[in-house]
């Protein structure tokens, strides 16, 4: 097995099924077809993989190009253990509801937080009815 320097080692995994976790958070899980010097990478019969806690759902995306900057992870699937263990496959619907619902409960929390902090005086609020000139 020979060594390639950067990105030329992922020449080898050209035509194989791998998963890509980007910088937003998103898992993208498809065939790489290619890649160049900056790490872009061009994804075939791509689909964005959401997990909510115990279930999961695919989104097909089709083809997908990605900009080399925004991949954090990169790794091949194993074929005989791609499904995940102890996750239950849903519908598209279902997945994009429960998201939406898990964002609400996260906003609302954060809502919360920042509340609290406000009265505790940990952030600075700005008195506009003082003149400051």
């Amino acid at each position: 097995m020979n060594y390639m320097p950067g990105t030329a080692s992922l020449i080898e995994e050209i035509d194989k099924r791998h998963l890509v976790m980007l910088r937003d958070g998103r898992i993208l899980i498809g065939f790489l077809r290619s890649v160049d010097q900056f790490a872009n990478l061009v994804l075939h019969n791509t689909v964005e993989r959401i997990h909510v806690d115990s279930v999961y759902g695919d989104i097909p995306r089709g083809i997908f190009v990605i900009r080399g900057e925004n991949v954090v992870l990169l790794g091949e699937i194993d074929p005989e253990a791609e499904e995940p263990k102890n996750l239950t496959k849903v519908s598209i619907p279902a997945i994009m509801e429960a998201q939406n619902k898990k964002k609400e409960e996260k906003a609302e929390k954060e809502k919360i937080k920042m509340k609290a902090l406000k009265e505790r005086g940990l952030i600075p609020t700005v008195d506009q009815s003082e003149d400051l000139y």
